[in-house]
């Protein structure tokens, strides 16, 4: 941010409403966020076991997303507050440049036999008033009615600018508290899911164990043949690809940990191409397709909520990051909820 004299603050009464209402929305999410959670009950079985810790990765993902969303609005609102605050201060100096121009103005009269009534009135202790007032003066001078009228401009000027600025900033820190509390949902859903795979018996954890590793091994199991519609899409998918193997870490967007969405903006940034950072956001960066549609390199939406993405790989197999405890490998496309595909 440029260097510029600090502005002068803006209305107490401005910002406190501001601030208010940004501080009831913050407290509203944040009571919603940090509530303790709920305690699942014991599993009957494995299968019961890993059904509940399959919906509880969901959830962990689905707030992750969320997570995301909110970490990149809160970049985009930094640069935009940073841009409006460096404006008021550009704004409130040009307000006092012309004040000192009035000033001349009326030591100059001063020095000839005597200041214009309308300076006096701008000079005295309250000289905001005067601007509502100078227009009806007569006896001002051209010249004097040009500066007031500057004045009188950029005064308006600069008290948009700090609503404004002092909106995006209660916007930013609202954003901020979202954050935080979409990082805490996660972890409790995680937790939920570790406190589960606790209460089972040695050899049913490792028999979840060995399920999970059977299924990380099939990122080996490359599907056969397929075509790319798009010479970007095949150089995304060709990325995607050399991460076989790296871990599923929520928010993570690599090189070396990825979630789903992660996985896809990344790749897709090898290739050029810059699309949005989460799965809800990707699922309206393209043509939608149906399953038929599907070319190797294409987006697949999964869940009502479009909360996870992965690539198609051909043969009915995404490549993916699929949820904490795997790495980006294969899968079935078939596995999931499948809602359409996303040709960039």
């Amino acid at each position: 941010m440029a260097s510029h004299r600090r502005p002068k603050p803006a209305s107490r009464t401005r910002v406190t409403v501001l601030t208010a209402t940004a501080a009831a929305a913050v407290a509203l999410s944040a009571q919603a966020a940090n509530a303790a959670p709920a305690k699942p009950s014991k599993p009957t079985s494995v299968k019961d076991a890993k059904a509940q810790v399959d919906a509880l990765y969901t959830q962990a993902e689905q707030a992750t997303e969320k997570y995301n969303g909110a970490n990149e609005k809160l970049k985009s609102l930094q640069t935009e507050a940073g841009t409006l605050q460096d404006q008021v201060a550009r704004q409130q100096q040009h307000l006092n440049t012309l004040r000192d121009s009035l000033g001349t103005i009326a030591a100059s009269q001063y020095r000839t036999g005597g200041i214009d009534p309308s300076l006096q009135l701008f000079l005295s202790s309250n000289p905001d008033s005067y601007l509502d007032q100078a227009t009806a003066l007569d006896q001002i001078s051209s010249l004097q009615a040009s500066a007031l009228q500057q004045l009188q401009d950029a005064k308006r000027t600069l008290d948009q600018e700090r609503a404004e600025a002092t909106a995006k900033l209660a916007e930013l820190q609202a954003t901020k508290t979202e954050l935080g509390n979409r990082k805490t949902e996660a972890k409790n859903k995680l937790a939920q899911a570790q406190a589960i795979l606790n209460s089972l018996t040695a050899a049913q954890r490792a028999q979840i164990a060995d399920d999970a590793a059977r299924a990380n091994r099939s990122t080996g199991r490359a599907p056969m043949g397929g075509s790319s519609a798009t010479g970007r899409a095949a150089a995304a998918f060709a990325a995607a690809k050399t991460k076989l193997g790296k871990p599923y870490v929520y928010g993570g967007s690599g090189p070396s940990s990825f979630d789903c969405s992660g996985l896809t903006s990344w790749a897709y940034r090898q290739a050029g191409v810059s699309i949005p950072r989460t799965a809800a956001e990707q699922a309206n960066a393209g043509t939608h397709l149906s399953k038929s549609e599907l070319a190797v390199g294409d987006l697949v939406i999964f869940y009502g909520d479009h909360h996870h993405v992965g690539f198609y790989a051909g043969d009915g197999m995404v490549l993916h990051a699929p949820k904490p405890g795997t790495v980006v490998r294969y899968e079935s496309i078939d596995n999931m909820p499948f809602q359409f595909g996303v040709r960039i």
